[in-house]
């Protein structure tokens, strides 16, 4: 029977350097953040569910979906994200659990990456959880510099989610990520090794 790792961690962890070492490594990585990108499209489920609730004022000129206007609108008011997430969570769980099972038949041990793993109670789904853990300084200067925020700003999407501090009583294994890449890997390394063994 396969078996399943989820990883989870804050905004601005680390997770994609941690889950694109798993895929040279020669893992299969369901990225929930790159099937919700795929059901954003135009035509897919997401995008057309987002577009009823919130009319065309969340789309670009192009008929994309407008990624920061909607952010800006969700993170600003509670009972929009909330109703967002209701919408969005029904039909990205469906096509996770979808992709999942096909994985399953073919994998003996494979991970999915969800960022949410915890606050949408998909614990259940794993053998195991790693959690790609870094201080909390280093996340808000992670994540200012990456995504051009304000300190304000990057506090609020972080306040959105569930501390790293309640998140690391809950993860299986613990993957450092504050220091060098190299130091990474050989974490991940060795978290592989006991997997294998087991």
């Amino acid at each position: 029977m396969a078996r399943i790792i989820g990883i989870t961690g804050g905004i601005a962890s680390g997770k994609s350097t941690v889950t694109e070492f798993l895929r040279q490594q020669g893992y299969q990585v369901i990225d929930a953040d790159q099937v919700v990108h795929e059901l954003q499209e135009p035509g897919g489920r997401l995008y057309q569910a987002l577009l009823s609730a919130f009319g065309p004022a969340i789309l670009r000129e192009d008929g994309r979906l407008d990624r920061a206007k909607l952010g800006a609108m969700i993170f600003g008011n509670s009972e929009v994200l909330a109703q967002s997430s209701q919408l969005q969570n029904e039909i990205i769980r469906e096509e996770l659990a979808r992709r999942r099972d096909l994985l399953a038949e073919t994998e003996d041990i494979f991970f999915m990456d969800l960022p949410l793993l915890f606050e949408l109670e998909y614990d259940n789904w794993f053998d195991q959880i790693w959690l790609v853990d870094v201080t909390e300084e280093t996340q808000l200067s992670r994540l200012m510099a990456r995504n051009t925020l304000s300190q304000e700003e990057a506090e609020k999407r972080i306040a959105a989610q569930l501390s790293l501090r309640e998140k690391r009583k809950r993860a299986n294994v613990l993957i450092e990520n504050n220091g060098s890449l190299e130091g990474t890997r050989q974490q991940i390394r060795d978290a592989l090794q006991k997997l294998e063994r087991r």
